[in-house]
C-alpha cells in the first residue's frame, strides 16, 4: 500500500444518545469532542441518533408492535366475542 493517502484508522467511542449507550471500536471518523474512556484513555466522542441498542429491529420492539397489530386486527374483524 502507498503510505500516507489512507485516513487514520484508531479507536474512537460512539454514544447512543438515545438510550445512553457507548461503545468503542475502531473506525476513520474523527471528532474534535473527547472522552474518558474505562481504560483512563482520552478517545474522540461521535454522539448517534440510533444505534443498534435502541434500534427496535434489533431490541424486539418491532415484533411486539407487529403483534399487537395482529391482535387490534383480530378484534376489529370477528368483534368483541
Amino acid at each position: 500500500m502507498r503510505k500516507d493517502i489512507h485516513p487514520d484508522y484508531d479507536y474512537v467511542v460512539f454514544r447512543d444518545v438515545s438510550c445512553g449507550e457507548t461503545f468503542r471500536i475502531r473506525s476513520t471518523c474523527t471528532s474534535t469532542e473527547t472522552i474518558v474512556w474505562q481504560d483512563g484513555k482520552t478517545y474522540p466522542l461521535i454522539n448517534l441518533d440510533i444505534s443498534s441498542a435502541s434500534h427496535p429491529v434489533y431490541t424486539g420492539q418491532q415484533q411486539q408492535n407487529k403483534s399487537e397489530g395482529r391482535v387490534a386486527q383480530f378484534k376489529q374483524r370477528y368483534g368483541k366475542a
